[in-house]
């Protein structure tokens, strides 16, 4: 464990970095942190394990071409509503606006503790943060026929920041969606059949 590490867990302790040095004299004890080991709670959470909303029709509905990470700027009642695991994208869609990209129709419920006239607008335009050329280049993709940005999830990420997982997507035709439907049923057939054989 190098200097860079110390470092890192330092930021992450906060105020109680002198906590944390006692720990690493018994890094299994039970403290503050409660941990199993020390070396587990200094594991990264992946993308999927803070997955707040899901637009499930996405890849039934659109080829996926590109994936592409976005910011959002949110309110705090926002977030608040966020962390509670409420949020839908079954309606929503991205697209260029003023030269920039624009979150349209994302459902976030008010937040239930909050005063009403503190609360945000549930359906309100949200503008996602990229850079310049990204969002060129995006724009310019939405343009061409045939092809739409479609917000594929929101979660937040290993530092606790809220992101758009947005996807580059060309329509399928009904014979497509046909076949997207017999593969996911042959894929649940396969599963269901391995799982038998293993008992």
């Amino acid at each position: 464990m190098g200097p860079a590490y110390w470092v890192r867990v330092r930021r992450s302790a906060g105020h109680r970095w002198r906590l944390l040095l006692k720990a690493v004299k018994q890094p299994c004890a039970k403290l503050w942190f409660q941990p199993v080991c020390l070396t587990d709670t200094m594991a990264r959470k992946s993308p999927e394990s803070g997955t707040v909303a899901q637009n499930r029709r996405a890849r039934f509905d659109y080829f996926i071409d590109e994936k592409i990470e976005a910011g959002i700027i949110l309110h705090g009642t926002e977030v608040k509503s966020l962390r509670q695991g409420q949020a839908s994208l079954s309606e929503a869609w991205a697209g260029p606006r003023e030269g920039d990209l624009w979150l349209n129709n994302c459902y976030i419920p008010e937040y239930g503790n909050s005063a009403h006239f503190n609360n945000h607008e549930v359906r309100r335009p949200r503008k996602l943060l990229l850079h310049k050329r990204e969002i060129q280049r995006l724009s310019g993709a939405a343009n061409r026929q045939g092809v739409t940005i479609v917000p594929m999830s929101i979660y937040f990420n290993d530092r606790g920041i809220a992101k758009v997982l947005l996807g580059l997507a060309r329509g399928k035709r009904q014979v497509d969606k046909r076949q997207t439907t017999k593969d996911r049923d042959w894929q649940r057939q396969k599963a269901r059949v391995m799982r038998e054989r293993g008992r």
